[in-house]
């Protein structure tokens, strides 16, 4: 598989370089095991729900994730982009030493 030079320099910016990092590649993760809407990622990543709604907004912006349905329903994704390079993903993931397996637990306010 080819490794994307500009998807990994988006993911090592807002993972590793951009507050907030880690929790969004626990979003990411999350969407990678099961699509889910905004409050069951809060509830599953133990996170306010504010929090959840900015960092989606986030890799939204970037076409990280994707979005099914309307309002209080809507599923998130991750995109084809970020699906077809999840090798990626995990490889920065791995160099940030950011454990996915494990909740790192707490309310979140690191926006």
């Amino acid at each position: 598989m080819s490794d994307d030079p500009e998807l990994r320099r988006l993911l090592w910016h807002l993972l590793g370089g951009a507050r907030g990092g880690e929790n969004r590649a626990r979003i990411i993760h999350e969407l990678g095991a099961r699509p889910s809407n905004l409050n069951q990622i809060a509830h599953k990543l133990n996170l306010e729900y504010r929090s959840i709604q900015h960092h989606i907004e986030v890799l939204r912006r970037n076409s990280l994730v994707i979005s099914k349905g309307e309002r209080y329903g809507m599923t998130y994704f991750l995109s084809p982009l970020l699906e077809t390079n999840i090798a990626v993903f995990n490889d920065i993931c791995k160099k940030l030493n950011i454990n996915l397996e494990s909740p790192i637990g707490g309310h979140d306010s690191n926006l």
